[in-house]
């Protein structure tokens, strides 16, 4: 099998087959690819940062294609639009579906993703294998080389934890919540669910971090309950709001480079695949 890789940056596997793309004056994303003999099937790895990163995936598969590659396999450890899995107001669309929806038009015979929001994601995809956060957050609390208890910030984040927290042994899980005005998306009363955390190094866990306000905000929650250390675990990195303040308030952050590169200080990046 070959592969694909997409984003030069990001080449988990092997060596990529020699190919050309670029983005034509009307936003249209292309590609050519140069190398002629690469076999009957081919793995295509991309980091989705748009819908243009998205669309040069589509017109790869379709290139791949005309080149009578019989088999294409696809590997995009962030899956698009996996937060909008449901639809909370009258007038939003269910994006998740949307994706899959094209993504299972294309026939691969296996589509691969790290650590989806939620059971929608890999219910919607055909095809689906999911790579479970269970390894990255071990990866994580190893260089941390000190007892923890590990933090699930909302409801949403329970069932993972707890499957985390069975992996590693059965490390103490302490719950917490918010809450979210579904019209404007501010957050508001986060709680935690422990009278004391009596100084210990608190973990929060979570799939996404984006703006980072859920973060933020529970961050001076457990502080208020006596935590002492507070890290971060986070298996997609967007951090559309930069880095300054997450790293004021958390000893580490730890991420992978699932959606992009890292290079700052406080920030631990783990690659999804050595």
């Amino acid at each position: 099998m070959k592969y694909l890789h997409l984003d030069p940056s990001f080449a988990p596997y092997t060596t990529s087959i020699d190919f050309e793309a670029f983005v034509f004056n009307g936003g249209e994303p292309h590609i050519k690819i140069k190398d002629q003999n690469i076999g009957e099937e081919v793995t295509i790895t991309h980091r989705i940062n748009s819908f243009n990163d998205f669309g040069l995936v589509l017109v790869a598969t379709d290139a791949l294609k005309r080149m009578d590659v019989k088999i294409i396999n696809l590997f995009i450890p962030y899956f698009p639009a996996a937060r909008q899995d449901r639809v909370m107001v009258s007038g939003e669309s269910l994006s998740v579906k949307v994706y899959a929806d094209i993504l299972n038009a294309q026939g691969y015979n296996q589509v691969t993703v790290f650590d989806p929001h939620s059971e929608v994601t890999p219910a919607v995809v055909n095809n689906v294998k999911v790579i479970q956060n269970y390894d990255f957050v071990k990866q994580c609390l190893e260089t941390i080389k000190e007892e923890v208890v590990l933090i699930s910030p909302d409801g949403g984040a329970l069932k993972k934890i707890y499957k985390v927290s069975e992996y590693l042994g059965g490390i103490e899980v302490v719950e917490c919540s918010k809450k979210r005005d579904v019209k404007t998306g501010a957050l508001s009363g986060f709680r935690v669910y422990e009278e004391d955390l009596q100084g210990k190094h608190c973990v929060i866990v979570d799939d996404i971090c984006d703006g980072g306000g859920t973060f933020l905000g529970l961050a001076q929650a457990l502080k208020e309950k006596n935590a002492g250390k507070l890290s971060l675990v986070v298996s997609h990195g967007i951090f559309s709001k930069g880095l300054d303040s997450l790293t004021q308030l958390f000893d580490t952050v730890f991420t992978t480079n699932s959606f992009r590169d890292i290079n700052e200080e406080g920030v631990v990046q783990i690659p999804i695949i050595k």
